[in-house]
């Protein structure tokens, strides 16, 4: 059987046994009376804001199609564009889909079996998203491969791919984000520290609209996001790699083909090992949760690295771009764990002790664990970049950057999973609460999600990485795709085009950070004015005697989500257009190698930093230094507030707002 093939075809067994996982969910019952309502509420509010949300996005795609379609002057770049935008949007609908059938399963697996079926369920939930993104990848990519992908005269349009995968990433990300954190933040500070009643108090009128941010923002937008990482990675190693001089390929391998095949080939090799990781955690599932996620992520990493050593062999590819492969996948083990310290460890417990002298230290402390913790990851980064280019011959430097990405990405289905289990567990304990289940239950549920927590934020972390990779290696094929005046690009930061360039893509980072910040603010604004509406003028509502509205929570949630979500997006697709063909392809350079290091900082700072703040406030309502209705809580509560739209808002939309740029860049290269 040609090789070629492998890469769909395993995309569409990873999509079978998605669909698999998906019917032994469903076929669990979903409970009846109260908890069966506030389950359909949290699904019907999520899938109203989807399809809203695509409408919006498919009005977009159609207008980018038609755009490339007169730019290129040819069908091949706009139909990887759809296709790419469409493979992106699936995988994040059915994971989305499959989270909320999941999380009221995992609240009744929980009350009615235990922690080791409710963990089973959750992560259940979670692979159906992982295995997807993955599959989605291989299939789309692997379809576009076979059919011109491998043409040297119509290769450049595979890139129109991850140009659409980024897109859909993009606006769903910034819409999910801004939705989540304005719903979170607007239950949070009235209910908790005003009213004083607990999270996910049916009496909250913004709880519904929260536990659907969870799915929105953090399972489609998370899922749209490693996507464009996952995909990105492949296409600029392609793109590398068909740009190697003849003499620099017969150092590395057989042919030209082969080599530009070891970006497919890897990431299929990752689907089969996350699947078996997937199992193990499964059968793991009567250890402790944060011990079974670990096995599984690790189990399945070490199983690629080794599969991926006789994968090469076989294929006669030189040793070197396996140790290249190695240290992408160790670079995220590193990240993941350093990420795990800064956001569940001794930092958290000195953020939460801060908040004994007021909510100003929490911010203060939770502000410096975040820059701490961006000096080790980015030092990791800087070390792959560094062995990459002293283990492979000189020119190919770029291309072991590329397949580090790969490397690091090649797993994405267990660690998706392991991501996506977060969102299902909090929901779960949210289902709990409102219905009532008895603290027997939401123990179990509470012990699900502080592991989620720190899977959600090592999840952060991974993809940050994974993406400063991806675009490095996509900003390399950039420069190697354009040709200044018959001229190699350089990009000579003594050229004034080349410096200005970078000062233009360093305020990019600020200015969208500035855009969605303020964008969960004002929702949390009219939020918060609502809910304290609520409380005031429905009589019995906080004596628990009267329903809230939650339905018009979710409205204003998912009307300042849609609204706001489309100028970061914009600018981020119009941005390197401008540039590129106004000031040149020089300057358009320039910029995107400002807007990576400023993008990757910030990114790093922010997720780790909201990730923190999070976990703080969660020690302190475990009963340390006062518990819950303290001063100290509601000084950590201030904090986790703040951290909210850093960690899943303006933090995630870094690592997105670099890849969009970087692959738009690619897209129009051919063409400056």
């Amino acid at each position: 059987m040609d090789l070629f093939l492998f890469p769909p075809l395993l995309g569409l067994g990873g999509l079978a046994i998605a669909l698999l996982i998906y019917f032994s969910i469903v076929k669990i019952p979903g409970g009846e009376g109260r908890i069966a309502d506030i389950a359909g509420e949290i699904h019907r509010g999520a899938m109203v804001f989807m399809r809203r949300e695509y409408s919006i996005l498919g009005l977009f795609v159609l207008f980018v199609t038609v755009a490339l379609f007169v730019g290129f002057q040819s069908w091949q770049t706009p139909v990887a564009f759809i296709t790419g935008a469409l493979c992106s949007a699936f995988a994040g609908y059915v994971g989305m889909f499959s989270a909320t059938k999941a999380n009221v399963r995992t609240t009744l697996a929980a009350h009615e079996q235990g922690a080791a079926s409710a963990l089973s369920v959750a992560f259940s939930g979670g692979s159906i998203m992982g295995l997807c993104v993955a599959s989605m990848g291989l299939l789309g990519l692997g379809v576009l491969y076979l059919w011109f992908g491998s043409d040297p005269a119509h290769a450049e349009a595979i890139h129109g791919f991850g140009m659409g995968a980024s897109s859909v990433a993009l606006f769903s990300r910034v819409g999910g984000g801004i939705y989540t954190k304005s719903a979170d933040v607007g239950a949070d500070l009235v209910g908790k520290v005003e009213a004083g009643i607990p999270e996910d108090d049916p009496r909250n009128p913004g709880v519904i609209a929260d536990n659907v941010g969870d799915n929105v923002g953090d399972i489609a937008g998370m899922g749209s996001d490693i996507f464009e990482s996952y995909c990105g990675s492949m296409i600029a190693s392609i793109a590398i790699a068909s740009t190697l001089s003849a003499a620099t390929v017969a150092q590395l391998a057989a042919d030209k083909g082969s080599l530009m095949f070891v970006p497919l080939a890897l990431p299929s090799l990752g689907l089969i090992c996350s699947v078996l990781g997937i199992l193990l955690v499964r059968f793991m599932n009567k250890k402790a949760p944060d011990v079974a996620l670990r096995f599984g992520t690790i189990g399945a990493t070490l199983l690629f690295i080794a599969a991926a050593y006789l994968l090469l062999a076989a294929m006669n590819i030189d040793i070197s771009l396996w140790f290249c492969v190695i240290s992408g996948a160790v670079g995220g083990i590193v990240i993941g764990l350093v990420t795990e310290y800064y956001t569940g460890s001794k930092p958290v417990q000195k953020i939460a002790k801060d908040g004994e002298t007021g909510p100003a230290t929490v911010i203060i402390s939770g502000l410096a664990t975040g820059m701490e913790s961006v000096v080790i990851p980015v030092l990791t980064i800087a070390g792959i970049i560094l062995f990459a280019s002293m283990v492979l011959p000189e020119g190919a430097g770029v291309l072991g950057v590329g397949l580090g990405a790969v490397g690091m990405l090649s797993t994405v289905g267990i660690t998706m999973a392991i991501d996506a289990y977060g969102p299902i567990a909090d929901n779960a304990g949210g289902i709990a609460e409102m219905a009532e289940m008895g603290e027997e239950t939401r123990k179990i549920t509470d012990g699900l999600d502080e592991v989620g927590n720190t899977t959600a934020a090592i999840g952060k972390g991974f993809a940050i990485g994974a993406a400063g990779l991806a675009a490095l290696a996509i900003i390399a094929a950039y420069v190697e795709t354009v040709q200044v005046d018959g001229a190699e690009l350089i990009l000579d930061i003594g050229n004034p085009h080349v410096l200005m360039g970078m000062f233009l893509g360093a305020l990019f980072p600020f200015f969208v950070s500035a855009l969605t910040m303020r964008a969960v603010g004002d929702a949390a604004f009219d939020m918060i004015k609502e809910i304290r509406r609520q409380f005031k003028e429905i009589p019995g509502l906080l004596e628990g005697k009267a329903k809230p509205d939650t339905e018009r929570c979710v409205e204003i949630a998912t009307t300042a989500a849609l609204r706001r979500m489309i100028a970061p997006g914009v600018l981020a697709v119009a941005a390197p257009v401008v540039v590129g063909f106004g000031l040149g392809a020089e300057a358009l350079g320039g910029m995107l190698g400002g807007a990576l290091i400023c993008c990757v900082l910030m990114a790093l700072m922010m997720a780790n930093a909201g990730g923190a703040w999070d976990n703080a406030k969660k020690y302190v309502e475990k009963g340390n230094f006062g518990g819950k209705g303290s001063d100290v809580h509601a000084a950590a509560v201030v904090g986790d507030t703040v951290g909210d739209p850093f960690k899943d808002t303006s933090g995630p939309s870094m690592n997105i707002l670099i890849n969009v740029m970087a692959i738009v860049s690619l897209v129009i290269a051919p063409l400056l």
